[in-house]
């Protein structure tokens, strides 16, 4: 369990992020055209997982549209970006900020992933969805790169998550 804070208040995630060296975790999530996606479906290329509470939050709308800028440089890398935000909402957001470069995925139908990734939220307002965190993962699904934001209203460190795509 990670403790973390939401506007200074204390809250506990299910657990710990993967290890920097260990394989990331097999997730099944849903694109926005509601079809199952999993880390088998980006094989080959480098993936940042920009994991948010929600996209309709500044701070996660912020994040997205940060790594959209990133993802143009990077080919050989996917941003994805994973909430418990529906499809709908999702793809609403990115056509309305045009940030046309990430790949959105939902936690709709499993929470696997947030459990799986120690992300999960067990107490709090915001129980139930993912604390912020960015983990890249190399192309042969190994992780590299992991941050727990400490303060949900914090940005990530752009540059040490977007320098462990090289």
């Amino acid at each position: 369990m990670a403790t973390i804070t939401l506007q200074g208040n204390k809250i506990n995630t299910n657990g710990e992020l993967p290890k920097v060296g260990a394989a990331a975790p097999a997730f099944h999530l849903t694109n926005k055209d509601l079809a199952d996606v999993g880390l088998g479906d980006f094989k080959g290329k480098k993936k940042l997982l920009n994991i948010v509470p929600s996209l309709d939050t500044p701070v996660c709308a912020t994040s997205t549209k940060k790594f959209n800028e990133a993802a143009g440089k990077h080919p050989n890398a996917v941003m994805l970006m994973i909430s418990a935000d529906l499809p709908f909402a999702m793809s609403r957001f990115c056509g309305a900020e045009n940030t046309d470069k990430v790949v959105t995925l939902s936690m709709m139908r499993n929470k696997n992933f947030a459990k799986d990734y120690g992300v999960l939220i067990q107490d709090g307002p915001l129980a139930g969805i993912t604390a912020r965190a960015v983990i890249v993962v190399d192309e042969n699904d190994k992780v590299v790169y992991t941050e727990l934001v400490p303060e949900i209203a914090q940005e990530p460190n752009y540059d040490k998550a977007i320098a462990a795509l090289k």
